[in-house]
């Protein structure tokens, strides 16, 4: 079974399905004021409340994800959000009340009357103002932007597997040179991004790849079908809005995912293998758990 104890932070679907529903809403819109309500949501902003403040008065020119790392074009500036395990950006629209919540961390006004809220009930998350610096290649920095122009703490982040200019037999190239366990080369942001917990057990289970099985044990051949796969979750997940378990993540109108539904692997400790029926196993791994199949996905070289 799922421990409830261990919460998943929003991977790249959840971020995704977020970004999409601000840039439905908000692109283009002029900030004209934002409230700060605790000091951990902006600690590692530039400039602190006044770095923050200096980008009133300018419009969202896109919203942008890489990752599971997303910000706002500002006018030569960012705006970045990251999610941490329980953030919320919660959209409320003209003549809508955006009412105060206890766990409200930020509020950004617009000039159109909408409000967005920044809620994190665990205050891991953040939202800080910073620089941008260009990319390295040529072509745009992320889902929602043709700008190279990316902000300077996220430019060591990797491009993610459902990035355009992402190919699964280079990201193997690249795994099989880590010499690690497998799932920890998976959730390495500067490999490739938005892989977490969730669906890396998905990916691996789907490949029939034990998550404990070195990188250069690995043919590059089940390395790119690995990376293939991982792809194919990452698009089904996105597709059902991500993965949601609680009350903890939803949508910029407060709706839930539903892959959670089709999960085969994640949270199925202790259960019947949908493949072949043996009991699933769930192991502690890097601070969080893995669960396999150990029949379908065996840690002996196959």
């Amino acid at each position: 079974m799922r421990n409830s104890s261990e919460r998943s932070m929003p991977e790249l679907p959840e971020v995704e399905t977020v970004r999409a529903g601000l840039e439905q809403l908000l692109r283009g819109e002029l900030m004209t004021d934002i409230d700060v309500f605790h000091p951990r949501a902006i600690q590692r902003s530039e400039g602190d409340v006044a770095g923050l403040a200096a980008l009133t008065g300018r419009r969202v020119e896109a919203v942008v994800r890489r990752g599971k790392f997303l910000w706002f074009e500002m006018e030569g500036l960012a705006l970045n959000f990251h999610l941490g395990m329980s953030g919320q950006l919660l959209v409320t629209q003209a003549g809508t009340p955006a009412p105060a919540h206890r766990h409200m961390r930020a509020r950004m006004t617009f000039e159109n009357g909408s409000v967005l809220r920044f809620l994190d009930q665990r205050t891991f998350g953040y939202l800080q103002r910073s620089s941008l610096t260009e990319v390295r290649d040529d072509h745009p920095a992320g889902q929602g932007t043709q700008s190279r122009l990316i902000p300077v703490p996220v430019s060591h982040i990797a491009r993610d597997v459902l990035d355009p200019w992402v190919e699964a037999g280079d990201v193997a190239k690249r795994t099989r040179r880590k010499r690690t366990e497998i799932k920890r080369a998976m959730l390495d942001q500067t490999l490739a991004s938005g892989m977490g917990n969730i669906y890396c057990d998905e990916a691996l289970y789907r490949a029939k790849i034990n998550p404990r099985r070195k990188t250069n044990g690995l043919s590059y051949q089940r390395l790119e079908e690995l990376w293939q796969h991982s792809r194919d979750v990452l698009e089904e997940a996105l597709e059902q809005g991500g993965t949601s378990f609680d009350s903890l993540y939803v949508n910029v109108n407060g709706a839930s995912g539903y892959f959670s539904r089709s999960l085969q692997a994640y949270g199925q400790g202790g259960k019947p293998c949908g493949r072949c029926g043996a009991t699933m196993t769930r192991i502690q791994f890097m601070n969080r758990s893995s669960t396999f199949c150990p029949l379908c996905q065996p840690y002996a070289s196959r």
